[in-house]
């Protein structure tokens, strides 16, 4: 239909990402806006961290230039603004938390209220339909405000948050191409975008970075995929009954642990926001697996996800759900497990 614009897209984004990030880097060194290495971190040298400013200038760039940018995205885009420049305040001075909050909340409102991207129903889980409009909004605004911060959670090794952004991205895009009627084609043009501007990006993300994103590139790429993955959900040519469990498989990693991490610190009583080392790829580094071993492991994992989802996509979400949720206890175990014995040893 519309691919020679998906290769226009993917390729503006790449090459803009790609060619702008040279002259970030020098910048960042000149000016010194680097990341130094603490107690939470991997890595062991002053880093910058402005890789955000290439992701967004090349999806945005492309977006703009080759996509009839209306409905939704408009206020997306819109949103996507107001979240690019408070991450890119904290990847240069010290934002607060409740201020990062607050404007994910003012930029889900916009896609929630102006844009109408929101849950409609839950397409039959545990026998739940069509929401009342209050829950739908509600929901559908702690969903936007959970993937977006899930996808800032991963991102602490070289490579693997570009990696499970790519990964999505492209998942998206290619759903959208095949089951999504024309109005779903700037959906699926915005995908490709994002994927080209995250691959360009990681040229220079791999092991031994010599860029981080920052927050202004995962927030933002949170944001971006918060919206696809709903729009996706209520995209009616693909089997609805299962869309919610779809989803949630394609966006599978940053779920699994942001839950993880979250139930970890509320039971030691610490914040869920609060910063610390129980990461998945903390834990996997602590079995003593490589940085790229790691993202290898989990990206694997996150594919695998969405292939036995898009299978088996006809028992429907309800057992999709239960299939996941057993999956993931196993995986949940043998964390569990390596972590257990890590300490023991140490």
């Amino acid at each position: 239909m519309y691919f020679s614009s998906i290769l226009l897209c993917f390729s503006w984004a790449l090459l803009v990402s790609v060619f702008a990030i040279p002259s970030i880097i020098s910048v960042a060194h000149s000016k010194k806006l680097l990341d130094t290495p603490n107690a939470r971190t991997i890595h062991e040298m002053l880093t910058p961290r402005l890789g955000g400013l290439a992701i967004f200038a090349g999806f945005l760039s492309a977006i703009t230039i080759f996509g009839k940018v209306q409905d939704a995205v408009q206020q997306m885009l819109a949103g996507c603004i107001i979240i690019f420049f408070i991450g890119l305040k904290d990847d240069i001075v010290t934002v607060s938390a409740f201020k990062k909050f607050f404007v994910q909340i003012l930029a889900t409102s916009i896609v929630l209220f102006l844009g109408g991207v929101r849950i409609t129903s839950f397409h039959g889980f545990i026998g739940i339909g069509t929401l009342d409009l209050g829950l739908s909004y509600l929901f559908t605004a702690i969903v936007v405000v959970g993937i977006t911060n899930s996808i800032n959670l991963i991102d602490g090794l070289d490579g693997l948050a570009g990696s499970i952004i790519f990964i999505i991205s492209v998942t998206l895009g290619i759903c959208f191409y095949i089951y999504g009627a024309d109005k779903y084609a700037i959906y699926c043009l915005s995908a490709f975008c994002l994927a080209g501007s995250i691959l360009g990006f990681l040229r220079y993300n791999i092991y031994k970075a010599i860029i981080f994103m920052g927050d202004a590139g995962s927030l933002t790429s949170g944001f971006i995929l918060s919206t696809l993955a709903i729009q996706f959900v209520e995209m009616d040519a693909f089997p609805s009954s299962s869309s919610p469990a779809v989803a949630m498989a394609i966006l599978y990693i940053p779920i699994l642990d942001t839950l993880r991490i979250f139930v970890i610190r509320i039971f030691q009583g610490k914040s869920p926001f609060s910063p610390d080392k129980n990461h998945i790829h903390h834990v996997l580094i602590l079995a003593g697996l490589s940085q790229p071993l790691v993202i290898t492991v989990l990206v694997i994992l996150n594919v695998l996800a969405i292939l036995v989802a898009i299978y088996f996509a006809y028992l429907g979400t309800t057992w999709l759900i239960i299939i996941f949720f057993g999956i993931t206890l196993f995986l949940l175990l043998i964390v569990f497990l390596i972590k257990k014995h890590k300490v023991i040893e140490a």
